[in-house]
């Protein structure tokens, strides 16, 4: 049977000397310390401690650190004898100060190195952007001939997500986009008397740019974020690991259905805008300026063309396809923890936002330059 931890002064020699015996362990109830430190009345510089123990754990090490710390605060020098084995390097590694990991500090540059190690990630960057979209490339070819592992309900449960459940908020700002249109424009044809113009304008920019634009725009920060979210997420989680180790190619089986989704949705949404902001417009117009329905309609009607149509549904397939493929590569790409699943959802929504502003330019510019 193990005997009870017992801690007691030895004086049968000139200096004093503290036993520790017993069994020093969690279950046994240990003397009080501090007491037993008093006892001793007035300590000379130099004190042992002989331990002679028959069990021990953690409670020892406790022990023997609260001597060290007693001793210490009287400036006393402490001499353990007979520890057991491991108990002396234990106490090192106790004593011994923690010590945080500390970041090293980032090397300071000068202007050359900065500016070429941001080529070098901007190439990088750029890099694993063109493998990402050719492997999409692929993947697509794959899916046209049939040979895609492609889940039906994927595609179906992605364009609920971008099509009827974004219906609400495109209608509310398409409408507002139409109405400020025409309340802005009447403001400055009013003083020529040329009201009835507000129903070209507002059917001019809505059908060739602010209905795609404002839903691309709408569409971007819903749905390109989600699907940076969802992705970072899977990949943090390592669930795109799994796919890969059970044979699911990640592209076929998580890209290619929201592409899809988006490029059947979008155009769909930018009609539904467009004929939402038309009638912003005429809500103006006849509210405000006494235009007559018949009157607006057929101004609308006659100031239209199929090309101003067609404009803007590609427009919107072209920014269907930059929202898909910028929210799905940064979520593909995203680090393995939480704060990189955010940082990956900001950078797609910055990112797409200035890819649909850039290509609608661009196209506008090429429309112009070819005089369509």
């Amino acid at each position: 049977m193990n005997k009870k931890p017992s801690l007691d002064w030895d004086r049968s020699s000139e200096a004093p000397v503290l036993q520790v015996s017993g069994s020093w362990t969690l279950e046994q109830r240990k003397p009080e310390l501090n007491d037993v430190w008093r006892q001793a009345g007035r300590l000379p510089e130099q004190v042992a401690v002989q331990v002679k123990v028959e069990a021990w754990d953690s409670s020892l090490l406790a022990l023997l650190r609260r001597l060290q710390r007693l001793a210490a605060e009287q400036n006393i020098s402490l001499t353990l004898l007979g520890l057991p084995d491991g108990v002396e390097r234990l106490l090192q590694m106790a004593a011994s100060p923690s010590t945080q990991a500390k970041e090293d500090e980032p090397p300071q540059y000068g202007w050359v190195a900065r500016v070429g190690l941001a080529a070098q990630a901007a190439t990088l960057a750029l890099a694993h952007a063109c493998t990402f979209i050719g492997e999409v490339v692929q993947a697509v070819g794959r899916l046209l001939a049939g040979k895609a592992r492609m889940r039906r309900v994927d595609f179906w449960m992605a364009l609920q997500q971008c099509g009827p459940g974004a219906l609400p908020i495109v209608a509310l700002i398409a409408s507002l986009i139409g109405l400020i249109l025409a309340f802005v424009g009447a403001a400055q044809l009013q003083a020529f008397g040329a009201q009835l113009y507000i129903a070209n304008m507002v059917a001019i920019g809505m059908t060739r740019e602010m209905g795609a634009l404002m839903t691309a725009v709408i569409m971007a920060g819903r749905t390109g974020a989600a699907y940076a979210a969802e992705l970072g997420s899977m990949q943090a989680n390592e669930e795109i690991d799994a796919l890969k180790t059970f044979g699911f190619p990640p592209l076929e089986f998580l890209v290619l259905p929201r592409l899809l989704a988006l490029l059947v949705s979008m155009p769909i949404l930018t009609v539904f805008a467009d004929a939402l902001g038309v009638f912003g417009g005429f809500v103006i117009g006849s509210g405000l300026f006494d235009i007559s329905a018949a009157q607006y309609i057929n101004q609308s009607l006659a100031m239209l063309t199929l090309t101003d149509f067609l404009i803007g549904l590609f427009k919107s397939l072209v920014f269907a396809v930059l929202i898909g493929l910028i929210g799905c590569y940064y979520g593909i790409s995203c680090g393995r923890n939480a704060q990189a699943v955010g940082q990956a959802t900001t950078n797609a929504v910055v990112s797409i936002i200035v890819a649909l502003v850039v290509s609608d330019a661009l196209i506008t510019l090429i429309c112009t330059q070819l005089g369509i």
